[in-house]
């Protein structure tokens, strides 16, 4: 039987790469000086949530807080640590992990969860204005669905397209390549070695690209089922249906990763996958190597910790 790996995934931060397992996470920054630093932060086990996390569709917004939490958190050191001077660099990784007591983690928290929601806002309300807007020409609830839709799918691609032309975003385009690439390294079962992680796909069936696509192609389906007449009521069922439409796409999100190696299946996570054409750039070596560098980290700090539990359960 083929050996079941863990299932890791990360993000693109300023100059660098964060990657998460079941217990940890670790950002590996290129200072301008071009040492590396590198950021851990634990993930924390909530057992008001542990029972969420098992109910399907719920376990998707669980995971978006989660995930808003942590990245927040990560992408606040690197965009500090990258402009700090060579001397303070253990100051500064000293200064981050004691300066997130339970105060800064709400506040991380709520800036990313509130971010990820005023988007999501965004996103869904403008194009149900634009859509209605053509209400006396293109009329119907099936046909204003659909426009809807179409302006939706069309804003979320214009958008990430025109962000992709400034060089800044080009740059964290080619980190988030570099992390896809290491990540479908590991997994293909290659030594991880700048050559070999080179050679493989920038994208990614699990990527939050695909996610943000499905949550525009889902909410299409979903406004089927309520009315788009009048206007104010139409927002009202947009806002309220967020949710439903965060957790479906989670759900999706999913089975595309676990059937991505049957033929016939594949294809559905395509859509996702053409996204990333666009979210993702061609890394070069020395942002392979970031990439590589926070992985290995993650992946020691991941056995650590998994040794000190077995010692903790051997005691008990």
């Amino acid at each position: 039987m083929a050996k079941i790996l863990p299932i890791y995934g990360g993000q693109a931060v300023i100059e660098g790469v964060m990657m998460g397992g079941k217990y940890t996470t670790v950002t590996a920054v290129r200072r301008k000086d071009q040492s590396v630093s590198y950021f851990e932060a634990k993930k924390k086990e909530f057992r008001s949530l542990s029972l969420f996390k098992k109910i399907p569709v719920i376990r998707g917004i669980v995971a978006i807080i989660e995930a808003s939490a942590i990245g927040t958190k990560h992408l606040n050191y690197a965009s500090e640590v990258y402009d700090e001077e060579p001397g303070q660099t253990e100051a500064k990784q000293e200064e981050s992990k004691k300066g997130f007591h339970l105060e800064t983690v709400i506040g991380l928290t709520a800036i990313g969860i509130l971010s990820f929601l005023f988007a999501k806002f965004i996103f869904t309300l403008v194009p149900a204005f634009i859509a209605n807007l053509f209400e006396p020409i293109i009329s119907g609830d099936i046909a204003q669905v659909l426009l809807e839709g179409f302006f939706k799918i069309l804003l979320l691609i214009g958008y990430v397209y025109f962000i992709s032309l400034t060089p800044m975003m080009k740059r964290l385009f080619q980190y988030h390549g570099a992390e896809h690439k290491v990540i479908n390294t590991y997994e293909s079962g290659a030594a991880l070695t700048v050559a070999n992680v080179r050679e493989h796909s920038r994208l990614h069936y699990r990527c939050g690209s695909s996610f943000i696509l499905f949550t525009a192609i889902i909410s299409i389906f979903l406004y089927f089922f309520v009315p788009t007449e009048p206007l104010w009521l139409r927002l009202i069922y947009r806002i309220a249906l967020i949710p439903l439409d965060l957790g479906l796409a989670y759900e999706i999100l999913r089975l595309t990763n676990k059937v991505r190696h049957i033929p016939v299946l594949r294809w559905l996570g395509y859509p996702g996958l053409w996204v990333q054409l666009l979210t993702t750039k061609e890394p070069d070596d020395d942002q392979i190597e970031i990439g590589i560098h926070a992985f290995e980290k993650m992946r020691h700090r991941e056995s650590v910790i998994e040794q000190n539990q077995a010692l903790v359960d051997q005691v008990l």
